[in-house]
């Protein structure tokens, strides 16, 4: 999508689409390319415990990827079921747009039979399917279905298209989705949405987010539960949530997208082989169709010098002035007073509590009184 808005980027990316067609006779598909975050799931597990540690609390952690769940069970190999469940984020195509439901806490030894059934519906969706699979994932009673970052126009349908078809989901399959997430890594106005969209339909909101680089998720849910077990009773069935928002999520949330970005295409020499450098991350098919990492599909064995060119000019972006200066142009100090008065409002039963005192608000204020309009 970034590539196809500007003029430069796509005579770029066509020039190195020609380049790896004559070198290698594949032609570039992204839509059958992926890319894998910097951090291996035992280091992204241990980022998102030891957020929650500091604040003096035991972390109950539950990662997903993309219709996947291997790390999810190599996680639980390694922490045990009680800290880290079986969890997805499982794309459900509606229409003309997709959504993203996370379905947490699965149980193990039926795992890989719930991931063919939700393949399944990915691959040929039907709407009595649909409901048919949802009913059957709210019959497991520590099963969590949430409705991921819903007000996101992830393939850009347009706004009013798009929330048109939120509703209709939710009006046809709420009662088998147990909350709304509030998401981390989206900016104020989107979760503002989402906190209405919760209103509207009595729904619990819950946190949530897409950590893709370094930072952890900007906000965590408070919780008496001792495992996840206990957590999805209560979100369920007591229909209670309390969202703490971390001090990152105060940041311009532009200039937290870039340091995603810079984060992802960074060199981690500490990390293990086979994910140190961005392009052993980034996926693409070869000659024969088979997935492989870009770093194999190169000519010569190094990325086009273009392609370097880009990443040290997203790099750049990152360091000293230039991002100080991006961070000033980028403040939100509008969005953040939005913010704060919407902590003033109390909130409706079974959504958010609006009293939970946020760190993310301290700094608000702090910021709120040092910049200006």
């Amino acid at each position: 999508m970034f590539g196809s808005r500007y003029t430069f980027m796509r005579q770029l990316m066509h020039r190195l689409e020609q380049r790896a067609d004559a070198n290698h006779g594949v032609r570039v598909d992204y839509g059958l390319s992926y890319w894998t975050p910097p951090l291996p799931p035992n280091l992204a597990f241990d980022l998102e415990s030891g957020q929650i540690e500091k604040l003096g609390l035991a972390p109950i952690v539950s990662l997903t990827d993309h219709d996947n769940i291997e790390a999810s069970q190599l996680l639980q190999n390694i922490r045990g079921e009680k800290d880290s469940p079986v969890s997805v984020e499982w794309t459900v195509p509606y229409g003309s747009q997709a959504f993203h439901l996370g379905v947490h806490n699965l149980p193990r030894i039926k795992a890989y039979e719930w991931m063919q059934i939700l393949a399944s519906y990915t691959a040929c969706p039907s709407e009595r399917q649909l409901k048919e699979v949802l009913a059957a994932l709210h019959a497991e009673p520590e099963v969590l279905v949430i409705f991921n970052h819903p007000m996101w126009d992830l393939y850009r349908v347009g706004e009013d298209l798009h929330i048109h078809m939120v509703n209709e989901f939710l009006n046809k399959n709420r009662v088998w989705i147990h909350a709304i997430e509030l998401n981390g890594l989206r900016n104020w106005k989107e979760n503002r949405k989402a906190l209405q969209l919760g209103e509207r339909w009595g729904m619990v909101l819950i946190s949530g987010g897409d950590r893709h680089g370094l930072e952890p998720n900007a906000n965590i849910n408070l919780t008496k539960a001792d495992c996840f077990d206990q957590f999805a009773h209560e979100i369920r069935y007591e229909k209670e949530s309390r969202i703490l928002f971390m001090p990152q999520y105060a940041e311009p949330w532009k200039h937290r997208i870039l340091r995603s970005a810079i984060d992802a295409v960074s060199h981690y020499p500490q990390f293990p082989l086979g994910s140190r450098n961005w392009d052993e991350r980034v996926y693409h098919p070869d000659g024969n169709g088979v997935p492989r990492p870009l770093a194999t599909l190169w000519p010569n064995g190094t990325a086009p010098r273009a392609m370097r060119w880009g990443i040290e000019a997203v790099q750049l972006m990152g360091r000293g002035v230039f991002s100080g200066g991006l961070r000033m142009a980028w403040s939100e100090v509008h969005e953040l007073r939005l913010a704060l008065e919407g902590y003033k409002i109390k909130a409706p039963e079974a959504t958010l509590d609006a009293r939970v005192i946020s760190a993310a608000i301290n700094l608000a204020q702090t910021r709120l009184t040092g910049d200006s309009d």
